[in-house]
């Protein structure tokens, strides 16, 4: 909240509902190095839905890719923190986003690579993905292809939060039975509550131990998850809070925080 109220522009509702699970992967089930980005035997984690950078951003900083006070230049001219992240300007980012939909090629991709080239199957490639970014054919590609070369390397995870820039999802462009859809392209599927910690630790693992096929995880979030005027509204999809709104929002979040 108080980099976007800096920035001024930006995305609040889905940092907001995904910030446990990127609290999850990057505090606890990614294997990786801070201070080694580059290291040979890490996973990979790529995200897809860009325009959710601020989440990721934190999670960087927080556990240590660069100084925490740097997030705080996010979306100004100049910042390595752009609105969508750019592949070279970070040590540790290892996609660049922005056209939604790619992520999951991209992921396909990497995890093929590793697996079969590399011979390193034991290397996990995270791919996250917004759920209005499911509208775009290019997902069902990857999801086609995933799934033909058995790419068992691989775990999804769906922010399923219901809303996009225009309103509901299941309005602007029904997902309808969305575990039934991934089962049935040959995914390994895992329905999760995406705000409940021991439940992400718990789908992560189970799907890592899954290696015959990829598997995605469905994270049923709240949008604006912890400040209560924001929580399912899409209108905050592309939002940023004022001054006052921002002030609302850090008590109700560190409330919420000093409870959980």
């Amino acid at each position: 909240m108080q980099m976007l109220e800096n920035a001024r522009s930006g995305h609040s509702a889905g940092p907001l509902g995904m910030a446990d699970l990127l609290a999850v992967l990057f505090g606890h089930s990614l294997r990786h190095r801070p201070e080694q980005p580059g290291w040979e035997d890490r996973d990979v984690f790529l995200l897809s839905n860009g325009h959710t950078a601020p989440v990721l951003y934190a999670a960087m900083a927080h556990t240590g890719y660069f100084p925490t006070d740097e997030l705080m230049t996010l979306r100004r001219l100049g910042s390595r923190l752009q609105g969508h992240p750019e592949r070279t300007a970070l040590p540790g980012l290892e996609n660049t986003s922005g056209p939604l939909g790619s992520g999951l090629s991209q992921g396909a991709g990497w995890a093929q690579i590793v697996r079969d080239l590399d011979g390193r199957p034991d290397r996990v490639v995270y791919v996250m993905m917004g759920d209005g970014e499911l509208n775009e054919g290019n997902i069902w590609e990857a999801a086609m292809y995933a799934a033909k070369y058995r790419l068992g390397n691989l775990i999804g995870i769906v922010d399923r939060n219901f809303i996009q820039i225009d309103g509901d999802t299941e309005d602007v462009m029904p997902l309808g039975d969305l575990a039934g859809k991934w089962r049935t392209f040959g995914w390994h599927v895992v329905d999760i509550d995406g705000n409940d910690i021991a439940a992400i630790v718990e789908a992560v693992d189970e799907c890592r131990r899954v290696t015959d096929q990829p598997s995605v995880i469905l994270a049923r979030t709240v949008p604006g998850r912890g400040v209560p005027y924001m929580e399912h509204d899409h209108t905050w999809h592309g939002r940023v809070p004022t001054s006052e709104q921002a002030d609302i929002a850090v008590a109700a979040l560190t409330a919420e925080g000093e409870t959980r």
